[in-house]
Parts: C-alpha cells; sequence; structure tokens
C-alpha cells in the first residue's frame, strides 16, 4: 500500500501466499515464498518513477507465526509454523506445562494463555526438530521468529524485532518488556537465538532487496496486523474497541486486561519513545481476544466445495441459514473459551440442506463468535457504544447487518477494509515527522460516516444468542464429561 502525505491510499498491490497441511493440525507456510511476495507486490504496487519519492518503509505482519533462519546464508531452515498451527506436539507440550503448574506463572508474565497459538511452543517444536541439542541456536548462529523478525532479516543488520510482535511469543515479560529467562527455561529457547526488542519506530535496518525501491530507505515503523488496525482506529488514543476480520479476528481495545480475567488476553500494542503511554517509555499495553476461524472458515468451505470464496460469500449473502449453526472449533476455540479440546459441530443439517444454507450459516458463525468476546470486554470495562470493524470480510454488508443485529451495537466499518496496512503506514508517518499523535489523520471510515444499526428486537436477538450458546456447549462437550467423570 503506498499512502501518501493526506494518508490517502494512491496504490496497492496485493500477492496470494499458499499453505500446506502436512498433517492433522498441522498449517505451514513458506518462508522464501513469503519474502518473494513482498517483492512482487512492491514491484506492482510502486513504479520507478514514484519509488524515487518513497520517503520510508512500513511492515505489518500476521503475529505468532514463527520461523527459523541462518543467521549466515540468511536462509530459512523448515517452514513457517503459523499461527493457525495446532500440531500434535504443541498441543502435547500445553497439557505437559499444564500439568507442571506452569500455566498461572505463564499468563501473569505474558498476559496470555497457555495454548500452541502464540509462538513459544512453535519454536520449540522447531528447535527440536531441527537443532535439537540447540548447538546453533545456542551460539546465536540459528535465530528464531515472528515474521517482522524475518522480513527484518532479509535487509541485513542485527536481528531485531518489534515489542508488540515480541509480547504474542510467549516469551517476553509484558512487565518488565524483555525476555523471561523463566519462559526461555520452559520452552527451551535459547536467548542467544531470539532478536533484540525495539520499539515500533525502531531503530531498525534499513530496507533493502524492494525493487523498484532504492535500498537504504528507511523502516520507519513496524507493527503486528491487529496493533496497526487498533492505531488506525483509535489514532492512538484509549476508547475505541476495533475488530478485525481475518483469516481469524482480533477484538482489541487499549488498556490492560484484569489479571483475574482469564477469557481475555493482555498485550503490548506498541510502543512509542517519548511519548505518554500506560507504563514507561510510551508503551501502550492492549486488551485482546481472539479468534482462531473466522474468515478462514468461509475458505475452507470454499475449498470443500471448490468455488471461490466470493461466490460463496454472495450465495451466504441471499440464502437463509434454515437454522443450521456451524461452530468452526477447528483446532479447538480460542477467546473467551480457550479451549484446546473443542471440536466443530454442525447443527440442524437436513437432507434439504445444501452449499448455500452451509455458507449462511458460516458467515453467521463469524458475528456470533465475535459477539462472544464483545460480550466479555463489556462485562470488563463496561457497556460499548460502537465496534469499529475492518479487514476484508467487511466488504459483506450482510456480515455487518449480523454483526450489528446480534451484539446490538452500531457498527462502524472502515473505508480502507486493510487497515493493518494503513495502520502501519500512519505510524511511519509519525516516525518520518509529517504527522504528530495528535495530528493524525482522521480514520477512514469516521469520516464517511459508514455505520451500520442493529435492525433486530432485543428477544429476537436473545433467541439467537441462546441457541448459538447451545451449540458451542455442544462442541464444548468434553467439558460435561470430564465433569462427570
Amino acid at each position: 500500500m503506498l499512502v501518501d502525505r493526506d494518508a490517502t491510499v494512491v496504490a496497492s498491490s496485493s500477492c496470494p501466499v499458499g499453505q500446506r497441511h502436512p498433517g492433522p493440525g498441522q498449517v505451514e507456510q513458506s518462508a522464501e515464498e513469503i519474502w518473494a511476495s513482498v517483492q512482487r507486490a512492491v514491484r506492482t504496487c510502486v513504479d520507478r518513477e514514484l519509488a524515487a519519492r518513497v520517503a520510508g518503509v512500513a511492515i505489518s505482519v500476521q503475529r505468532e507465526s514463527v520461523v527459523l533462519w541462518d543467521t549466515v546464508s540468511g536462509a530459512a531452515v523448515g517452514p513457517i509454523l503459523s499461527w493457525q498451527d495446532r500440531r500434535l506436539a504443541t498441543a502435547t507440550a500445553a497439557d505437559a506445562l499444564e500439568r507442571g503448574g506452569h500455566a498461572p506463572y505463564i499468563r501473569s508474565s505474558t498476559g496470555l494463555p497457555l495454548d500452541p497459538m502464540f509462538s513459544a511452543l512453535k519454536a520449540g517444536w522447531l528447535l527440536d526438530t531441527y537443532d535439537p541439542s540447540r548447538a546453533r541456536a545456542g551460539t546465536g548462529a540459528w535465530k528464531v521468529g515472528t515474521l517482522d523478525a524475518w522480513l527484518l532479516s532479509r535487509f541485513g543488520g542485527p536481528a531485531v524485532t518489534e515489542i508488540g510482535n515480541a509480547s504474542r511469543t510467549q516469551l517476553l515479560d509484558i512487565g518488565g518488556r524483555q525476555w523471561d529467562p523463566t519462559l526461555l527455561d520452559l520452552f527451551d529457547v535459547p536467548r542467544a537465538a531470539l532478536p533484540d526488542v525495539v520499539a515500533s519506530l525502531g531503530p531498525f535496518p534499513p530496507a533493502r532487496g524492494l525493487p523498484p525501491l532504492p535500498d537504504g530507505l528507511p523502516v520507519l515503523a513496524v507493527l503486528g496486523d491487529s496493533h496497526a488496525a487498533l492505531f488506525a482506529q483509535a489514532r492512538g488514543a484509549p476508547g475505541v474497541v476495533k475488530a478485525t476480520y481475518g483469516t481469524g479476528s482480533s477484538v482489541m481495545t487499549l488498556g490492560r486486561a484484569d489479571a483475574g480475567d482469564t477469557s481475555l488476553c493482555s498485550t503490548i500494542a506498541w510502543q512509542l519513545p517519548g511519548t505518554a503511554g500506560d507504563a514507561a517509555d510510551g508503551v501502550a499495553h492492549a486488551t485482546e481476544a481472539n479468534i482462531r476461524s473466522t474468515g478462514r472458515t468461509i475458505s475452507w468451505l470454499a475449498d470443500l466445495f471448490q468455488v471461490d470464496p466470493t461466490a460463496l460469500l454472495a450465495e451466504a449473502a441471499t440464502a437463509s441459514s434454515d437454522e443450521i449453526i456451524l461452530v468452526p472449533a477447528f483446532g479447538g476455540l480460542a477467546a473467551p473459551w480457550w479451549d484446546r479440546d473443542a471440536t466443530p459441530v454442525i447443527i440442524g443439517v437436513s437432507l434439504g440442506t445444501g452449499r448455500p444454507q452451509l455458507a449462511r450459516a458460516a458467515l453467521e458463525s463469524v458475528a456470533f463468535q465475535i459477539d462472544d468476546v464483545i460480550t466479555v470486554l463489556q462485562r470488563a470495562a463496561g457497556p460499548l457504544a460502537l465496534l469499529a470493524c475492518d479487514g476484508g470480510l467487511t466488504r459483506s454488508e450482510v456480515l455487518m447487518q449480523l454483526q450489528a443485529d446480534v451484539s446490538g451495537l452500531p457498527v462502524r466499518i472502515s473505508a480502507t477494509p486493510n487497515l493493518s496496512a494503513l495502520g502501519a503506514a500512519l505510524l511511519a508517518g509519525v516516525g518520518a515527522g509529517w504527522w504528530t499523535l495528535g495530528g493524525l489523520p482522521e480514520p477512514p471510515g469516521r469520516a464517511t460516516g459508514a455505520e451500520v444499526l442493529p435492525r433486530i428486537d432485543a428477544d429476537t436477538r436473545a433467541r439467537l444468542r441462546n441457541r448459538w450458546a447451545d451449540a458451542v456447549a455442544r462442541a464444548r462437550s468434553h467439558q460435561r464429561t470430564k465433569a462427570a467423570s
């Protein structure tokens, strides 16, 4: 995305990247393919004339995904383990840590529940598989980190990772803002294998290898994708709850979660040195609820029926679900349940059920999952006045109306679906001196006044929520079995 001084999107391009599923629960990507996709997207977005006018580069990345690489050759060692990956080995390791009584300490230090979604267990698996003795990782010859660290490594210089992304690894003490030695021991990740943690404005190595951009352009800002979307929605200020509709979903607001609330995560949103955060050194904490499968549910169904996801969404827009409910607990359920053993369920299927009904049920599952975490956030922070929404699925008018109806809240839709890229660009503009935090351009969506209001009454909303709650209980029926035994 190419953004000018008015925060107008001048040009954008995208390049799809693949996933592999070599076994149950396994979701892998190629680090080299992701780097090549960045290069291709830049070439498509920026011509030579514009390249000479570019002031700098900003990076927004998917969080929690982990890659291992050789610091000498620069090559990745093995696959990227996606944030969605829940292979048996990491789930088993999580169970062992929980039985050992380590989960409370992990949450108190990192703000995150013990779960294979986060990076630490994935990093341990990569090291166990490719460097079981830790001979290379222990000397720093191999590094392991999230995708921001991998992309920055392609530019050369010391290995670094941005603090917000680091806070999602489950290896960072978010109070002390440094790698936690106790956690490194628990997950068997050598400190020498980890990049150094830096603020969201760097310092980062200058960009190179992104023609037609000239080598040496400054990397001005790096953020996690959900953090970047929150920055764009809130302009760095508290009081906004945003929901990002991507492969999975993140519902986030500034401020730290209550230590006793096990359904929500605390994370570091960003660090802007020289600004006032809610901790020292400009660190802004955020409360977040993570959902594993929202857009991924649509793409899974599209793959199953071998149709384009856009066509499936079109069918869902005009169909009724016929009261079919789909709970997409692929690899368990994340917030607010954090139930690793939950299983997917589809309720209400009949001989008359077809693809349109299932497509509608998949779309409805997105709105209900978001509503589950909104309910928890409202218990923690008080009633919400509005939900700020961004991400690719916000293009679905039907989904946005469903969200307003199910949650009983006005929904404000960003005029720019990809707020993750725009949020990183806005922060880069602060780093470049274009804007100040108090003088950022008006966020997309707020200026357009694109709001969707609820259309159903409270009784209908309650009935829909109760049916969804019953379906979730069935997906988590193992809990009742455990209690009975």
